[in-house]
Formats: structure tokens, C-alpha cells, sequence
């Protein structure tokens, strides 16, 4: 039987993929225990300064496999112990990475699915792709983040109508809702999505992990709070080699080159 979760690496970008597609990368529990542990491998990997996450084939993840789940429920187990167990950590590594995470969205994404690319950063989408936030077709809640995240893109009304409509939204609708960051046509997603993270693998990593820590911060706190915060990371940032590098580098007008530290 094939991996469920396969990683690879291309210089300093690695890429996540969800490998089920005759199931439309639904999630059992072996995937889930799969994926969270390459999360946390690409987080803790110094070497790595850029993450894709996608899925095999013409889907990102349908999200829950319910066949599973039906027969968890049915053998007597909680199988919405998942989302403590598997979904909620699988957000906050994401969230939390230290480097950009790219969503590169092949086609459908639903419910968890959906959920895990609205915690990416970044989101490129084929234009075949469509997003179900599914949760209330089958007489459940928002979880993986969405109740968060959602609101954050589009707006708490907006938001409510995705989660409790549960209507289909094309990727050009997604666009226009800031769900995503681009549409590319089916056949352009891999490269797109490889010279996009390209670039942000290049880019001024320790920059971008603050940005994260900073917007995280600040969506649980105060005015007075986020200036403190932003004042920290700034005075850490300060210190560092590649602030130095690149403030050379603007003067002598070169391009710079940073190295996360």
C-alpha cells in the first residue's frame, strides 16, 4: 500500500502531499498521524525555509474520511476525539511554523480539508478547485480552525454563510472573497506553486516567521499588547545578520541574500 503522506525536498522547499487520490485525499486516522508528523519534521528542519502542502491527483482533501469515522462510531469510539488529537494540532503547526506554508489546491477542498488550507499563508488554487466548508451537512460544527480563520479572510457574516450554507464556492468566487491568493490554470498549479514558494524560500525567513508570530499575537490581543509584541520581535530582528546584510545590500543597491539568522 502506498504512503498515505509523502515528502519531498527541492533545495530548500519541501512539499507535503496527501497521497489518497482514488479517495480524494480523505483523511483516516493513519493519514492524519502522518501528515501531522511531516508538519512538524518541516517545522523543526532548519534546512527547510519554505513548505507546500497539496494532494495527489484533481483534489486537495476531501477532508474526514467518513467511512472510517461511520465505523469508529459504530465499533463504540468518539471519533470527534479527532479533532483534539489530530486537526487542532495539525493547525497550530501550521500557524506556528517558523516559514511560510503554501496551499497548492488541485481541486475540491472540504471541510477539514478546506480548513487546514485557510491556515496555510498562502493559498494557490487550479481553477478547477472548489471549496465546501461540509461540517453542517452532516449536523457538526466548525472545527481545524475554520470558525478562526474564516472570519479572518472574509468577515464574520460572510463567514457564517460558508459554514452554515455549506454551499460550493468556485476558485474564481474564492478569489473575489480573498480565500485564496491566486487561480492558475490545472495544468500551471505545480509550477506555480514551486516558484512561488521559490521566492519565499529566498526571502528574509526570520522576517516572515515574526510577521506569522506577529498576526497571531495580535489577533488575541489589544492595541497596547500588538505594539508591545511588535516592539520585541522588531529589537530581535535588529540583532540579526540578515537585517545588517540586507540594509548594506539597500544601499549599495544589491540584491540581498538571506540567510535566517
Amino acid at each position: 500500500m502506498p504512503n498515505s503522506v509523502l515528502r519531498e525536498q527541492a533545495g530548500a522547499v519541501a512539499t507535503i502531499t496527501i497521497n489518497r487520490p482514488a479517495a480524494r485525499n480523505a483523511l483516516t486516522t493513519e493519514t492524519k498521524v502522518s501528515l501531522l508528523s511531516a508538519l512538524r519534521d518541516c517545522s523543526d528542519d532548519p534546512g527547510i525555509r519554505a513548505v507546500i502542502l497539496t494532494g495527489a491527483g484533481e483534489a486537495f482533501s476531501a477532508g474526514q474520511d467518513l467511512r472510517e469515522y461511520a465505523d469508529l462510531a459504530a465499533a463504540g469510539a468518539a471519533p470527534v476525539q479527532t479533532v483534539r488529537d489530530h486537526y487542532s494540532p495539525m493547525v497550530m503547526t501550521i500557524t506556528g511554523m517558523a516559514k511560510p506554508v503554501i496551499a497548492a489546491l488541485p481541486g475540491v477542498a472540504a471541510g477539514a480539508g478546506a480548513a487546514l488550507a485557510f491556515a496555510c499563508d498562502f493559498r494557490i488554487a487550479a481553477r478547477r478547485a472548489r471549496f465546501v466548508m461540509a461540517f453542517a451537512q452532516i449536523g457538526l460544527t466548525a472545527d481545524s480552525g475554520s470558525s478562526w480563520t474564516l472570519q479572518r479572510l472574509t468577515g464574520a457574516a460572510r463567514a457564517a454563510e460558508l459554514l452554515m450554507l455549506a454551499e460550493p464556492v468556485s476558485s474564481d468566487r474564492a478569489l473575489e472573497l480573498g480565500l485564496v491568493t491566486s487561480v492558475v490554470a490545472d495544468e500551471e498549479l505545480p509550477a506555480a506553486a514551486a516558484a512561488f514558494a521559490a521566492r519565499l524560500a529566498a526571502g528574509p525567513t526570520l522576517a516572515y516567521a515574526a510577521i506569522k508570530e506577529s498576526l497571531l499575537f495580535a489577533a488575541g490581543h489589544g492595541l497596547h499588547e500588538a505594539l508591545a509584541k511588535e516592539a520585541d520581535l522588531q529589537e530581535q530582528l535588529g540583532e540579526s545578520k540578515d537585517h545588517r546584510a540586507a540594509t548594506q545590500a539597500f544601499l549599495r543597491k544589491e540584491v540581498p541574500v538571506y540567510e535566517g539568522r
